[in-house]
């Protein structure tokens, strides 16, 4: 009875829209986070100080081993647009090219690339109050544009499934169509290799690569997809499409992202390595191809990821190497099987 009374005081206190505008599943442990966040709120409080000392005045977000470190350890949600547009390159992108977004906006008609995002609109963040029809403002019209200018300003890519969520997280963000714009083109054009062209073969190599490295540093996970013949990109390709969106918590993603933006993609690595490890026994526990993709779901609820200060320290530890060269061997080799596979 106390323990039902301790989680329904938590749920009276931590509202059920979070301040990103997700509504909270039926199932969400008030109680479990209240006790995280109380924690967390202690650990933001100093890094939102420290971030300021560090920014004050207006000049651009230079890379430094000092502004590394600061990034791993979380970026106040106050600083994250400025940090990400200074470290992705996207806000110099941006002051090179004054007028550029409006006029992708006015560019010229292409009804096939308007009708793939317009489908995709209500399926983007149903559980977000912001992006619904009804909400005032809503942000499925910013959504819509700025898949559009991208869509005239990388042909070769036009519009994938997958984009509307990181375009839609990068919104919620920064609060801008433009800045939304130049980040989206930072991820896809620069920091994913090739993960949304029509061949997807940068997305469909590192799933190749996640699977090369788990051989080498979790081989009896390894050992079990082998023994069912399954493929990585049954149960990981969600977390390379997204880049952990709808997967993993939204405080969470969002310090992934921090990474991601200033470190690059190896990063993905580092946090698919991660949850292996992490749930390692849970997952040699299948028995079969469905019971093996079940886990993998598992795998990215509950504390550990909801943690999320904790689950950044640990992707930085429990993975061990994994330097850039090693990433960029891999990535040839797995690049040159598929292309052989045909």
């Amino acid at each position: 009875m106390e323990s039902a009374g301790r989680a329904q005081a938590a749920r009276d206190r931590v509202p059920r829209i979070d301040p990103y505008g997700f509504e909270r599943p039926e199932d969400f442990d008030y109680a479990a986070y209240e006790e995280f966040f109380s924690t967390y709120l202690a650990i933001l409080t100093r890094r939102a100080i420290k971030w300021s000392r560090l920014l004050k005045g207006g000049a651009g977000v230079q890379k430094s081993m000092t502004l590394k470190r600061y990034i791993r350890k979380g970026v106040p949600l106050e600083h994250r647009a400025r940090v990400w547009m200074g470290v992705s390159g996207a806000q110099a992108q941006m002051d090179q090219n004054p007028g550029y977004y409006l006029h992708l906006l006015q560019g010229e008609k292409d009804d096939s690339l308007e009708e793939a995002i317009r489908t995709d609109m209500n399926r983007t963040f149903p559980d977000n109050v912001r992006f619904r029809k009804g909400s005032d403002p809503c942000l499925q019209r910013t959504l819509y544009n700025v898949l559009l200018a991208y869509g005239h300003h990388n042909r070769g890519v036009g519009y994938c499934q997958g984009m509307n969520f990181l375009a839609g997280y990068l919104i919620l963000v920064t609060r801008s169509e433009e800045e939304s714009f130049w980040l989206l083109d930072a991820l896809v054009g620069r920091i994913l290799p090739d993960y949304y062209s029509p061949s997807m073969l940068g997305l469909k190599t590192d799933q190749e690569v996640l699977g090369e490295l788990v051989r080498t540093k979790l081989p009896a996970v390894a050992a079990l997809m082998d023994s069912h013949g399954l493929l990585w990109t049954l149960v990981v390709s969600r977390w390379f499409i997204c880049l952990f969106v709808d997967v993993l918590p939204v405080e969470t993603v969002l310090r992934i992202w921090d990474c991601l933006f200033n470190e690059g993609s190896k990063i993905i690595f580092r946090v698919a390595l991660t949850l292996i490890k992490q749930h390692q026994a849970l997952i040699l526990e299948a028995t079969s191809i469905p019971d093996i993709c079940e886990k993998f779901k598992e795998i990215t609820r509950g504390s550990f990821v909801t943690e999320c200060h904790t689950f950044m320290q640990k992707i930085f530890s429990e993975p061990g190497s994994l330097s850039r060269a090693s990433i960029a061997r891999l990535r040839e080799r797995c690049r040159a099987r598929l292309l052989a596979q045909g």
